[in-house]
């Protein structure tokens, strides 16, 4: 007899429960949900057969055995740890580096050139414009069109040695070939650079003034600060180009006597032609100006100025001449140390008639002719040592003795101030000095007592100039110290 309708109190018939338990029963064992029911037996039994199967497996298994991998030695852990990136920032502990994979490189059948070659040149001592382009690599061609259009501004042959030609070279078909010539670009005076670039296959000339300011230099001071160097040493130190420290002390030479006529507390002026281009470079020139104003003795106060001749000369503030009679002081910044008369002499012990007078100067100074005129004696000379004499007039020639060397020939004509030999200690001498001698019509006489008439004298429109030239000179503004 069947059943038929049976439901259970949740609605559902038993074929619909009994499938709900085999399917679709959730799988996730809970125990701790519904104990003691039948369910929960049901789940701990099934729990506990998995359990017995597993220990059952696991004891009939072996062990997969294999060998244990050393690891990395000391050494090795050093090595790596000083690759690695992190320790590379902070520096290597070892100085180890880590090698590219070579195996990897491809050698090149040669090195690539670079498209564009940016170089210099300098014209050295015993070169010239021409061999510098050629030393850095310019073809023949580039070099010949660029002398070309540079003859009409500058002389190439005729460039300073020490100018440094800045050149940008482009790229070649091949390496037999020189690279084309770009561009170059070159100081061609003082206030003008050349640049000359390819434009369209063909070189092309541009102009490039540089600005100038012409103000001349203006230094004061004090002899005073010279340290024990006198005068000379008190304009190198006031910043007096060297060339215009010797103008001065030449020029100032014909009106003062060094020895007795310059004291510590006289203060001088000079002013010295310069040239500031706006690069920086800076140009000097020309002596202007030189004045000394002394403590208790007559002002000197001498100005170039040109009559015609290229240089000039220096002339005084009421327009006469400065070169008058003889240079008291033949030898820039040497000081008196033996007079004219009768003297003690160091080296023959007995006294006797010293006819000129001697200046202590360091060995190799240069000595200037007293007065233009004309070489009549260039050789040793006795006592003398190597001596020049020279004739100015019919009555009027002066010696130099105790030279160390010559610069200049029996016969040869010299100027006022030119350079004739050189300080030394030949002959009967006990160091380093001039002997220096005057003779006026055959008798000796004392070169710094010596009366001379004044030199040729300014007027008219000539004075004129002067006075404004001078006004304009001592308008400017010092630059040195004061």
């Amino acid at each position: 007899m069947r059943v038929r309708g049976v439901r259970s109190a949740t609605g559902l018939d038993w074929r619909t429960l009994l499938r709900q338990q085999r399917f679709g029963s959730d799988l996730t064992i809970d125990l701790g949900d519904s104990i003691g029911s039948l369910g929960w037996w049901v789940s701990a039994f099934t729990f506990l057969m998995l359990c017995a199967v597993v220990l059952g497996l696991g004891a009939q298994v072996p062990a997969l055995v294999g060998d244990i991998t050393a690891g990395p030695t000391p050494a090795a852990l050093e090595t790596m740890a000083a690759q690695a990136i992190a320790p590379l920032a902070r520096g290597g502990a070892t100085g180890a580096e880590a090698l590219p994979n070579t195996r990897l490189v491809e050698p090149l059948a040669e090195a690539p050139e670079r498209p564009r070659l940016e170089t210099t040149a300098t014209i050295d001592r015993s070169d010239s414009f021409e061999a510098a382009l050629r030393r850095a690599g310019v073809g023949k061609q580039d070099i010949a069109a660029v002398s070309q259009l540079l003859r009409p501004i500058a002389n190439p042959g005729a460039l300073p040695r020490g100018t440094v030609i800045d050149l940008v070279l482009g790229r070649r078909e091949t390496r037999a070939t020189p690279r084309p010539l770009d561009l170059i670009g070159l100081r061609a005076a003082f206030d003008l650079r050349i640049a000359i670039a390819r434009e369209n296959g063909a070189l092309v000339l541009r102009r490039i003034p540089i600005a100038i300011d012409s103000t001349p230099l203006r230094v004061a001071g004090t002899v005073g600060e010279g340290r024990g160097g006198g005068l000379p040493r008190a304009l190198a130190g006031a910043g007096v180009p060297a060339a215009a420290v010797a103008d001065a002390i030449r020029a100032l030479g014909y009106a003062i006597d060094f020895q007795h006529g310059i004291g510590k507390k006289d203060r001088f002026d000079v002013i010295v032609a310069q040239d500031r281009a706006e690069t920086g470079e800076v140009r000097f020139g020309n002596l202007l100006y030189a004045a000394l104003k002394r403590d208790g003795k007559e002002d000197v106060t001498l100005a170039r100025f040109a009559q015609g001749q290229a240089a000039g000369e220096f002339f005084r503030a009421n327009g006469e001449s400065a070169k008058k009679g003889l240079m008291r002081t033949p030898v820039d910044g040497a000081r008196l140390t033996s007079g004219f008369g009768m003297r003690f002499h160091p080296l023959l012990a007995f006294s006797r008639m010293h006819q000129g007078v001697d200046f202590g100067a360091p060995a190799g100074s240069p000595i200037m002719a007293a007065a233009s005129g004309t070489v009549v004696y260039a050789a040793p000379h006795g006592g003398h040592g190597n001596y020049v004499s020279l004739r100015h007039n019919k009555d009027l020639v002066t010696g130099y003795a105790h030279m160390s060397r010559f610069a200049v020939k029996t016969g040869q004509h010299v100027n006022q101030g030119q350079v004739i030999g050189y300080v030394g200690s030949t002959g009967l001498s006990t160091g380093p000095h001039l002997h220096y001698e005057v003779w006026l019509r055959g008798a000796a006489v004392s070169p710094m007592q010596l009366k001379f008439v004044g030199g040729s004298q300014l007027a008219g429109a000539d004075f004129a100039r002067f006075k404004a030239m001078l006004g304009r000179l001592e308008a400017l503004s010092p630059t040195g110290k004061r």
